[in-house]
C-alpha cells in the first residue's frame, strides 16, 4: 500500500476523471514528475481539498491551476525578484522552487526540486500569503497531504479550522482534455467570474465566492491579460 492509497481511503476521489497524457506533460514542463503527484492526479483529477487546497494539474480548466500554464514560471520570478532584493527572505534557491498548488488565502505550494534530477525526493515548501513565512514538509506531495488532512500536521499558514467540516475532495466543474500551452488572454473571449476569482486568490488578493468581484480585482485581471 502506497501513501496515495492511505489518502484515498481517507477522502474518497471522485469518478470520470479525465486521462493525462504523462509523457506529453512531462515533456511540456522539461522535467520528470514525481509519482506520488502523478498518481493523486491520475485518482483525483483537477479540484480541491477542504474547499481550500488547489493542487495544480495538467488538465484544469482554467490555466492559473494548471501544471503547465503561467503560474509556476511566474511565481518563480516573483521569488527571484524577493530573493535579489531583499523584499522578503526565501530560504531555498528560487530556481529549485517549482509551484504546484494554491489555498484560497493565497498560500503557494512548491516542489523543493533538490536534487533535480530525484522527483521522488523533493520535498514540500509552503509560503505564506503576501508574507515572508515558510514552511517545509519532508517529504511527498501525497504524504504532506496526509499528513495535513489526519491532523498529523498542522501547517501555521492554514487556518485552525481546516478540517470542522471535515475532509473532503470536490472536483472542478469542467477540465480540457489536453495539456495546451500558455498564450496570452485572447481578446473578446467571454470570461467566467470563476476563473477571475481563481486567479486572483492565486495572486494573493481575496475574494468572496459569491456577489460582486471587486473593480479592483477586475481592473488587476485586465492588466495583467493586457496583449
Amino acid at each position: 500500500m502506497t501513501t496515495t492509497d492511505d489518502l484515498i481511503r481517507l477522502c474518497p476521489p471522485p469518478t470520470g476523471v479525465p486521462v493525462v497524457d504523462w509523457p506529453a506533460v512531462e515533456q511540456s514542463l522539461g522535467m520528470p514528475l514525481p509519482a506520488d503527484y502523478k498518481q493523486l492526479a491520475d485518482a483525483y483529477g483537477p479540484g480541491s481539498f477542504c474547499g481550500f487546497l488547489h493542487l495544480y494539474h495538467p488538465l484544469a480548466p482554467t490555466e492559473w491551476v494548471d501544471l503547465t500554464g503561467p503560474m509556476p514560471a511566474t511565481i518563480r520570478r516573483q521569488l527571484q525578484h524577493d530573493h535579489d532584493t531583499g523584499t522578503h527572505a526565501v530560504p531555498y534557491d528560487p530556481r529549485q522552487l517549482f509551484a504546484i498548488g494554491v489555498t484560497d488565502n493565497g498560500e503557494y505550494l512548491f516542489w523543493i526540486q533538490e536534487p533535480e534530477h530525484a522527483p521522488g525526493q523533493w520535498d514540500i515548501a509552503v509560503n505564506e500569503a503576501r508574507g515572508p513565512r515558510w514552511y517545509t514538509h519532508k517529504g511527498g506531495i501525497a504524504d504532506f497531504l496526509l499528513a495535513v488532512l489526519t491532523g498529523r500536521e498542522q501547517v501555521p499558514l492554514f487556518p485552525r479550522d481546516l478540517l470542522d467540516h471535515g475532509i473532503s475532495f470536490t472536483a472542478s466543474p469542467a477540465a480540457r482534455s489536453h495539456p495546451q500551452p500558455h498564450q496570452n488572454q485572447p481578446s473578446g473571449r467571454p470570461v467566467s467570474t470563476d476563473e477571475i476569482r481563481t486567479w486572483a486568490r492565486a495572486n494573493g488578493y481575496e475574494v468572496n465566492d459569491r456577489g460582486r468581484i471587486p473593480a479592483t480585482i477586475t481592473d488587476a485581471w485586465k492588466q495583467a491579460h493586457s496583449t
